[in-house]
């Protein structure tokens, strides 16, 4: 792992990767600008064989040789330098202005802990049904994609409001990560709002969409199970009727669908008998 001497700044876009040994990749997501503009904080998991450098004064890296992207971010976030930051992918694309539209939100909403934004798919479409809401709660957070979130960073680390490294991709729960961080937020006291302004373009494929995907609803059964507790046996098989109304699942798997939520909900019920879960986090 390499660290660069911190400096300060006030914006700074963490952004996780894997496997680069070039920073030619950030020009693809700065299409209308120059990434050379930006303070960024690079954590590319990789190997020792295959390690990232940076020759730009304004990139940071860190190489890491952890897997998971909750970890990623949490990585990012303790060694990042912003007094806001932004929560970042290597498949985005930002708009023009983004960092201004960013800043002058947390001018407008100057309680706001963590501020979430709208998003674009390639088509230019909004890539959520985004809310109608100034301040989050636990059912709006839901909509909110990780690469839409921009945070104070102090007060995360202050209340130690990280991402659950048992969610997200690499994890045991490939899915929902940023949405058991924005609950545990909320929980701890944190004040979200929500900006109804575009700042990015990300592709139209998530591995959360792939909802039909037997990693996911394993993975969204023990969240299920997290927030809901006994009522997830029947929430689950809610759901899966919903995917069946919805066309993304042949009601002829429902059964096998059903047993893959089992197992999620066992397993997490595992974590939670070994103190490694909390339902109160």
């Amino acid at each position: 792992m390499v660290k660069a001497e911190k400096k300060g700044s006030d914006f700074e876009i963490l952004l996780s990767t894997m496997n680069r040994t070039s920073l030619s990749f950030l020009q693809d997501m700065f299409p209308k600008d120059d990434f050379k503009n930006y303070s960024i904080l690079i954590i590319n998991q990789t190997s020792k064989d295959k390690q990232l450098k940076s020759d730009s004064p304004n990139v940071r890296v860190i190489n890491s040789f952890e897997k998971g992207l909750s970890k990623s971010r949490n990585l990012a976030i303790k060694n990042g330098e912003g007094t806001i930051c932004l929560i970042a992918d290597d498949d985005v694309k930002y708009k023009t202005h983004f960092k201004k539209i960013i800043l002058e939100a947390f001018k407008k909403h100057h309680k706001a802990d963590i501020l979430t934004f709208q998003i674009v798919n390639k088509k230019g479409e909004l890539y959520n049904k985004f809310p109608n809401i100034i301040k989050h709660n636990k059912n709006t957070v839901s909509t909110v994609n990780s690469v839409a979130i921009a945070l104070k960073r102090k007060k995360i680390i202050e209340n130690n409001s990280f991402f659950n490294e048992n969610f997200g991709l690499g994890s045991a729960f490939e899915t929902a990560d940023e949405y058991v961080f924005l609950r545990s937020a909320l929980r701890k006291g944190l004040k979200l709002f929500f900006e109804p302004k575009v700042i990015l373009m990300h592709p139209n494929y998530s591995s959360g969409r792939a909802v039909a995907n037997d990693k996911i609803i394993y993975a969204r059964s023990a969240v299920f199970y997290k927030y809901n507790g006994l009522i997830t046996y029947l929430k689950l098989g809610w759901h899966l009727f919903l995917l069946i109304k919805n066309k993304e699942l042949k009601s002829a798997h429902f059964f096998k669908k059903y047993q893959q939520g089992l197992k999620g909900i066992n397993d997490y019920k595992s974590l939670l008998k070994q103190g490694i879960e909390s339902r109160k986090s």
